[in-house]
């Protein structure tokens, strides 16, 4: 699969890290934080198990879940 979008989507939880520590020490902002911090890493860590994916069907279920949790992340920002 693509080592571009393995390299992409790994530099966007190392910027969700860095979003996520910047934030204030408030109850909104824990709230906030524990939800970015999951949507927006499993983005890199949910692509590369699609790539290791057994069939098409297997790469594009799991696809369905990087798509899902993308989606959360720009919700949360």
């Amino acid at each position: 699969m693509s080592s571009e979008l393995k390299d992409r989507t790994k530099k966007f939880a190392l910027r969700i890290m860095t979003l996520v520590d910047s934030l204030p020490n408030t109850l909104v902002a824990r709230t906030i934080r524990g939800q970015l911090i999951r949507s927006g890493t499993s983005v890199a860590a949910n692509y590369r198990a699609a790539c290791r994916g057994r069939s098409k069907a297997d790469f594009v279920a799991k696809m369905g879940i990087v798509e899902e949790e993308t989606d959360e992340s720009a919700f949360w920002i």
